[in-house]
């Protein structure tokens, strides 16, 4: 019996096993690997600051022109860090909060190193010494100063080296972090002489706060 290459064809067909999955690599595991890059991480809070030194360096713009970029990128990143745990606190853990809070130290760092230059850009500005001085004592301009001496001990601590050596005493200090709000706020707006682009930061962050202390168990009194 003569078989017909129509036949043969389909007994090919279908005795041929396919693999159930073609090995190719993973897009989710490349973009897995990329964002849990601390120096990728790194870059993206860098873009700001690249773009506006690129400016100045170019003379595009000047320094007064970089203090309110540089001071409010500096409040943002400051807000991100605090409102980690009061969203972990009332939502519950999800992994793009786990992602976030595991790089929460780089974004005070990066808070930080915002602030520093908008110090920078200030002096700058005011060119000397003097000139300085003469203004230090204004509402808008000494809270800038205490918030940036209170930064300086969390930026400095924010590493596990750190962490290690102060052990309890880390936790506490960086608790310095809550006056340091409180100062930034309050320097945001006499600076700014307006309520609006300070309170629009910082009111989702006191209303997390207050509602995670509400949320959060008291302690039952002892019985006599």
């Amino acid at each position: 019996m003569t078989i017909g290459r129509k036949d043969l064809l389909i007994r090919f067909a279908t005795n041929l096993r396919l693999p159930h999955r073609v090995s190719t690599p993973s897009n989710n595991g490349v973009l897995r690997i990329v964002l849990n890059n601390r120096y990728v991480f790194w870059a993206l809070l860098a873009i700001p600051a690249g773009f506006m030194l690129f400016g100045y360096q170019n003379g595009a713009i000047t320094a007064i022109d970089l203090l309110h970029p540089t001071g409010e990128w500096s409040a943002r990143l400051m807000i991100v860090a605090m409102l980690l745990s009061p969203i972990v606190a009332i939502f519950g853990q999800r992994p793009w909060l786990n992602w976030l809070v595991r790089r929460r130290r780089a974004l005070g760092v990066a808070a930080f190193v915002y602030a520093a230059l908008h110090l920078i850009f200030y002096i700058i500005d005011m060119g000397n010494l003097s000139q300085i001085l003469a203004e230090f004592c204004a509402l808008g301009i000494w809270t800038g100063w205490a918030a940036m001496l209170l930064f300086l001990p969390l930026a400095i601590t924010s590493n596990d080296a750190s962490m290690r050596a102060l052990k309890a005493g880390w936790k506490r200090l960086q608790r310095l972090v809550y006056p340091t709000a409180i100062l930034v706020l309050v320097h945001w707006i006499f600076i700014d002489n307006d309520l609006v682009p300070a309170l629009i930061h910082f009111i989702p962050l006191t209303l997390l706060i207050a509602v995670r202390f509400f949320l959060s168990p008291k302690p039952q009194p002892q019985g006599a």
